[in-house]
């Protein structure tokens, strides 16, 4: 897959998630979009000439999914 047909699926997989939030699909359906969304951007950061602020922005998008999980998973007290 070259670099437009991944920033075109970059972008179908954005619309497909503002549907399911239009639709008030379960988190868990939007955070497995948004994994899948993090994981296409990056194997388009590893193989695009993209600015270093959008592998930036890339990397803190990974970074706050993996906390905000953490938050989900944690066990109440």
């Amino acid at each position: 897959m070259d670099a437009v047909e991944k920033e075109r699926a970059i972008l179908e997989r954005l619309e497909r998630i503002d549907g399911l939030r239009e639709e008030d699909a379960p988190a868990g359906v939007l955070l497995d979009e948004v994994r899948a969304l993090l994981a296409d951007a990056e194997d388009w950061v590893a193989e695009a000439r993209v600015p270093a602020r959008t592998a930036e922005a890339i990397e803190r998008a990974r970074e706050v999914l993996a906390a905000g999980e953490s938050v989900l998973v944690a066990p109440r007290s």
